[in-house]
């Protein structure tokens, strides 16, 4: 199904939901809005979670970003206009007139040139999670303060799309002169809302940007993230102390709140590109051999527990490394021939067992490392454990806060043995999804830490393919390698739900909870 076909039928379900209609914006308001962790630090080109880009995306701008009511459609955020060449290799931005940062200075070509730099070249001691994503940049030119040309070396299957991404804060390029790690624990961008205060372990505030460059916006005085989880933050829903959480609901939770707040409620669905991904350590015996890692794989009953889990947790779809719906994700008939995918299970243990007892490790013992967030990182955990101990394994579940359980995946030597991490995006773009699996060298969200040149060369080719089905083809290849290595696989895709209540107006879900939370076009209608 193409993704604008999925996207009509998730627009439908919106309004089914009780998605209001388009009313007329009224000024004014505090918004409160739950945050289920913290970010680790302030630096939006080091942060990969929703912990991040909830209470600190509202305070920045990016060059694009995404139209959320005609999604996945790209509207100008600090460009007012470009361009691309004919040959797909030069991408011209034409800036906004009188934008300003929030200490007042003007914002220019230079600033953009400066953060796109630190994206694509991180400075000693700065980390980019990005990197990839700009590999492709042989040049950026800035002709005049408000002109921005990029120059590549091949055409970018995904370039005009990653510009809309929600992490590529831009920066001042004076801060970042002065000091290249500024962004880690300061806030100072061009967005709606002036960072206002951060207490750890409580909230984070924003107030309006008067100089906001879109005039008559934000519409909001200001903004409170509350960081609170579970059952707390369920309660503070029902109770009305938040008006929303934006990342998703369990179906329980929904169904919970739907009751409780009746009319005064708006629920949202809509697939969700993020999937819980196993990283196993391969710098770690026996995680350096493949047939280990393959038999783990293989031991999971993914079609069986999507099925239990959708009822409890916010997963729903098994899938391959691309978000299952995707036109340039496997066909069931593709994914059932991939191992730990087969609906066999009793067939699929069998080879586990026999893949295990031939490298030594029968009765293997290790530790899963998870994140302290509930839903869905406990079940999913819970779930994994008991498939794994179902072919005579004894896992140890350690959960830890997220700024430990990041920290324990992106050290330079990590010690950890397998993780539960996550593998989201802002859309589904194989140049975003892939990465994940690339070699340590060129990817900085691979955490198993292998390298692969096969797997870097079928990446490379089907990123700058442009015909679709030749770039399925290779995609197909690079899938079915990923997954027979098994450095890191896929377990189940995510199904995202959104309960908030009916006063909040002006936000629309996305498939995707990075895309969209800027909130200058959200509004209380209270």
């Amino acid at each position: 199904m193409k993704l604008s076909v999925l996207l009509l039928g998730v627009a439908a379900l919106a309004v089914a939901a009780g998605a209001p209609a388009a009313e007329t914006p009224k000024r004014g308001g505090l918004l409160k809005f739950a945050v289920s962790a913290e970010p680790p630090n302030y630096d939006c080109h080091a942060n990969s979670s929703f912990a991040f880009i909830h209470p600190v995306r509202p305070h920045y701008s990016t060059l694009l970003k995404f139209d959320a009511p005609k999604y996945p459609a790209i509207k100008g955020d600090l460009a007012e206009s470009w361009t691309v060449a004919k040959d797909g290799l030069t991408y011209t931005f034409k800036l906004r007139k009188g934008v300003k940062f929030h200490d007042g200075s003007a914002l220019t070509s230079a600033d953009i040139k400066a953060t796109y730099d630190r994206l694509r070249n991180p400075p000693t001691g700065v980390r980019s999670l990005r990197q990839a994503s700009y590999a492709d940049v042989a040049s950026i030119e800035t002709p005049d303060p408000l002109t921005v040309v990029f120059k590549l070396k091949k055409a970018n299957a995904s370039m005009l799309s990653n510009f809309a991404s929600p992490w590529d804060c831009v920066y001042s390029a004076a801060k970042l002169k002065q000091d290249p790690k500024f962004p880690e624990r300061n806030i100072m961008g061009t967005g709606p809302f002036v960072f206002a205060g951060h207490v750890a372990g409580s909230h984070w505030t924003g107030r309006r940007f008067d100089d906001y460059f879109e005039k008559g916006k934000p519409y909001l005085n200001g903004y409170v993230a509350i960081f609170i989880s579970g059952a707390p933050m369920v309660n503070a829903l029902a109770a009305g102390e938040v008006l929303a959480e934006f990342r998703g609901h369990s179906p329980a939770d929904r169904d919970r709140l739907l009751k409780a707040l009746g009319d005064r409620a708006v629920a949202q669905e809509s697939p969700w590109v993020c999937s819980l991904v196993v990283t196993f350590n391969t710098k770690k015996k026996p995680f350096d051999d493949a047939r280990v890692r393959r038999a783990l794989s293989l031991a999971i009953d993914r079609w069986g527990g999507a099925q239990a889990l959708s009822k409890v947790a916010l997963v729903r779809h098994v899938g391959g490394i691309l978000r299952p719906g995707y036109d340039l994700a496997a066909s069931e008939k593709e994914l059932v021939t991939y191992p730990g995918f087969s609906r066999d299970i009793n067939a699929s243990r069998a080879e586990a067992k026999k893949l295990l007892k031939e490298a030594g490790v029968p009765n293997l013992t290790f530790t899963l490392t998870n994140r302290t967030v509930a839903m869905p990182y406990t079940p999913v955990g819970v779930f994994l454990i008991d498939q794994w101990r179902q072919i005579g394994l004894n896992v140890k579940h350690e959960q830890l806060e997220t700024r430990l359980y990041l920290a324990a995946q992106q050290r330079d030597k990590p010690t950890f043995e397998a993780a539960l991490d996550f593998n989201c995006d802002f859309m589904d773009e194989p140049n975003l999804q892939l990465q994940k699996y690339l070699s340590h060298d060129r990817s900085a969200i691979n955490y198993a830490q292998q390298t692969d040149r096969v797997l870097d060369d079928f990446y490379d080719k089907q990123s700058g393919e442009l015909d679709r089905k030749k770039r399925y083809a290779i995609i197909r290849d690079f899938e079915k390698r990923a997954l027979e290595q098994a450095y890191t696989i896929p377990t189940i895709w995510w199904h995202r739900i959104i309960v908030h209540h009916k006063a909040l107006k002006g936000w629309h879900i996305l498939p995707s909870h990075y895309a969209g939370q800027d909130l200058a076009d959200v509004w209380l209608d209270q």
